[in-house]
């Protein structure tokens, strides 16, 4: 039984709440729900692949309803609000 992870299933939704949208302008930072077994590195690798974007640093938690929330901070290179409007969460 092959149990791999990818990208499709490592990222499941991107968030759209209000303090996650302040976290795109303020922070220059994408807010993702993501699957609970993915680690740091691996949900840096399916962010680069899937949008092909360069994360500075992932920060997560798991929220008290057990789904695990990945906070991506992106380079400098690349603004949080342009890609936010590609993906379509604005």
């Amino acid at each position: 039984r092959v149990n791999k992870l990818d990208q499709y299933q490592i990222l499941k939704y991107p968030l759209t709440t209000e303090s996650a949208m302040k976290k795109i302008e303020d922070n220059n930072t994408l807010v993702f729900i993501v699957d609970t077994r993915a680690s740091k590195s691996k949900i840096t690798e399916a962010v680069r692949r899937m949008y092909e974007i360069k994360t500075a640093k992932v920060n997560t938690l798991i929220r008290p309803d057990g789904l695990k929330k990945a906070y991506v901070r992106l380079t400098t290179d690349y603004d949080a609000l342009d890609v936010a409007n590609k993906i379509g969460i604005i």
